[in-house]
């Protein structure tokens, strides 16, 4: 009996020990529950993915702005090299035209030295005809520096930039 005794005064005392331990407890401030390293863990890595799907639509946009820009570029690159041809085709057939005057004179003036008589008009209509040509050799030249020149320009403005 004498077993029970002291097993009834150790409950006890374990009892009272327990209660000072609850009291204690209720008049102290509770601390907010611990979070896991989880739950912190886990907000991150959604801002992350957010952050990575905002970034994955803004890299779309600007290759679409990108892609758009180029085709506008392009566009207006066809546009000015079709306006060079142009330029091009028309000083070619001033150019055609020119030779076969000039070619047409000099058969007269050929002609006309060959049986020994000098036409001054053939002289002078031949040589407007050569100043003819060489206007038209010149223009051809203006044409074919000007597509030289755009085709510079942009590499003249981004070493300016530069």
């Amino acid at each position: 009996m004498q077993n029970i005794t002291d097993l009834e005064q150790r409950i006890t005392s374990a009892l009272e020990r327990i209660g000072k331990g609850v009291d204690r407890l209720d008049g102290a401030p509770r601390a907010k529950p611990v979070q896991t390293p989880a739950a912190p863990d886990q907000a991150l890595r959604t801002q992350l993915e957010e952050e990575k799907t905002l970034t994955a639509q803004l890299q779309d946009r600007l290759r679409a702005l990108k892609d758009r820009d180029s085709q506008t570029g392009l566009q207006e690159k066809i546009d000015r090299l079709t306006q060079q041809l142009d330029v091009q085709g028309l000083e070619l057939q001033r150019m055609r035209r020119t030779t076969a005057a000039l070619r047409e004179q000099l058969a007269l003036l050929g002609q006309a030295q060959a049986s020994g008589v000098t036409d001054p008009q053939l002289i002078n209509k031949s040589m407007v005809v050569e100043l003819d040509a060489l206007r038209a050799t010149r223009l051809t030249e203006m044409a074919e520096m000007d597509e030289i020149l755009a085709a510079l320009e942009p590499h003249l403005s981004e070493a300016g930039h530069a």
